[in-house]
């Protein structure tokens, strides 16, 4: 439909979680509608109704207003358009583009066998039986014998498919429901879509969409002015655009059961919408300039469905995650402090709400800023300024503590050293004290501070260990050490 102003539409099933594949449909076809003062048209296809949850409905809004893509209109229901695709089918019916077929699919298989057809699909076996409508029968989509179905795809060219090489595709079930592709048609006829932007494991069943599409617009098909056109003639088809699979690290299709593929976990995590669309971007399509850092309405401003890439893109998780890093470095401080609430009160605490100090957090935070990629991250790296005694990563103390032979003398000499600051007590002297207790035993600082860190933090990792002692003071700093040392496995043979 070129030249008019664009109305797409994303039409997830709600079957499940909201899967990072739709959500890169989904910015797709959004970035299409903000770069034309289109139109992003949201439509459920929930008529599996052995499938489909309401809350996965739920999940895929709110999934989407985390990314700041609310749709323009919808979410409309394909459930509550049956009878409009029932009077499809009256027309396809009376048109003859339909025909009622009692075969059942181990009929078919046997009169393929026999025929030694080993290519599953329909053999035409009801054509030409004129069988009523009604009693379990399925109508099957008349395709013609003999030409060809192309599809103009903006991202792959022209694909062709041989009519011959096409079965007459069920259309509606023996109980009378409509299946996807008649159903889909209807619908964005009826709604004016001029764009399907869509995966491509959707692409062998275009063709049959296409014939089905052309059959209705031979019939004088009539929009129905649902989204408040008015009925109009059936437009010509829309542009297609079938974007790359999403594979993961073995380049094998990202999978529900395999995969972290959830938008929702991401979003839980702390991942930042702004760096999980920058991410979603680049998955088939790159800026002409080759950047990897931009914001949205710089991917709005540059992006064209003609440059996405047929390739598969490989969703990388390393990479999403040190882009999330990126993103949460650039915040501005008061932001980031903002951003980490969420994770710093309530379940999501690993202290009682009673513990949290809004000023100790403040300090630390340009400290652990620079230290996360994921917000989920920020309690690990304050929690033993919270908690009444550090927990423990037993790695942690196994690799600083257990297995280190000097950690008992080191975490003594801290003992005694830091017991003679308590009228000194800076980040400056307690980083020189603990310089000097690593000379005694033959040590630089960083290997020297490992043990004094896991015994005051609980972790080998975490804020600059001299700042965070300071905050900390010093009674619970030398209580902590002495815990460690009372610990006796403080290195082989304490």
């Amino acid at each position: 439909m070129p030249g008019a102003v664009p109305r797409v539409r994303f039409a997830p099933s709600p079957t499940g979680y909201f899967h990072v594949g739709s959500a890169r449909t989904a910015l797709f076809n959004w970035l299409v509608a903000r770069q034309s003062g289109g139109t992003f048209v949201l439509r459920i296809e929930d008529t599996d109704t052995d499938r489909n949850r309401e809350e996965w409905v739920d999940g895929i809004m709110s999934a989407l207003h985390w990314l700041r893509m609310d749709p323009d209109e919808g979410p409309y229901r394909q459930s509550l358009r049956t009878e409009r695709h029932h009077q499809a089918i009256d027309v396809l019916w009376a048109g003859g583009f339909l025909y009622a077929c009692d075969c059942t699919r181990e009929q078919i298989e046997a009169r393929n066998k026999e025929r030694g057809i080993k290519t599953p699909g329909y053999d035409g076996f009801c054509r030409d039986r004129r069988l009523p409508r009604g009693d379990g029968r399925a109508l099957r989509f008349r395709t013609p014998d003999v030409g060809i179905t192309t599809v103009h795809d903006v991202v792959r060219g022209d694909v062709e498919f041989p009519n011959a090489a096409m079965d007459d595709f069920v259309a509606v079930k023996a109980d009378g429901a409509p299946l996807f592709v008649l159903a889909n048609v209807v619908d964005d006829i009826d709604m004016a879509i001029t764009h399907v932007i869509r995966g491509e494991d959707l692409l062998p069943t275009t063709p049959r969409g296409v014939l089905a599409w052309e059959a209705l617009r031979s019939m004088g098909w009539m929009t129905d002015g649902s989204t408040g056109t008015g009925a109009q003639p059936a437009p010509d088809l829309p542009v297609f655009a079938h974007l790359p699979m999403l594979v993961n690290e073995q380049r094998k299709k990202l999978s529900k059961r395999r995969d972290p593929v959830a938008v929702e976990s991401y979003r839980d995590r702390g991942y930042l919408p702004d760096a999980f669309l920058n991410y979603l971007g680049l998955l088939g399509w790159s800026p002409p300039g080759g950047e990897e850092l931009f914001d949205v309405n710089q991917m709005v401003q540059w992006f064209r469905l003609e440059d996405v890439n047929h390739s598969p893109a490989f969703f990388d998780v390393v990479k999403l995650t040190h882009m999330n890093g990126e993103y949460i470095r650039a915040m501005p401080l008061e932001a980031f402090i903002e951003a980490c609430r969420p994770w710093l009160s309530g379940a999501n605490a690993p202290w009682p709400d009673g513990n949290f100090d809004e000023v100790v957090f403040s300090t630390l935070a340009p400290l652990v800023q620079e230290r996360v990629s994921v917000l989920d991250e920020v309690p690990a790296m304050v929690d033993f300024m919270f908690l009444d005694e550090p927990i423990i990563d037993e790695d942690s103390w196994t690799r600083a503590v257990a297995n280190d032979e000097l950690a008992g003398a080191v975490l003594s000499g801290a003992l005694e050293a830091y017991g003679g600051l308590t009228g000194n007590w800076t980040r400056d002297a307690l980083h020189a004290a603990t310089v000097a207790i690593g000379e005694g035993v033959g040590r630089k600082l960083g290997k020297a501070q490992a043990p004094i860190r896991v015994a005051i933090t609980g972790r080998r990792i975490g804020p600059p260990l001299f700042e965070a002692l300071e905050l900390m003071g010093p009674d619970r700093t030398l209580a902590r050490l002495r815990d460690a040392l009372g610990r006796g496995d403080t290195g082989p043979g304490s």
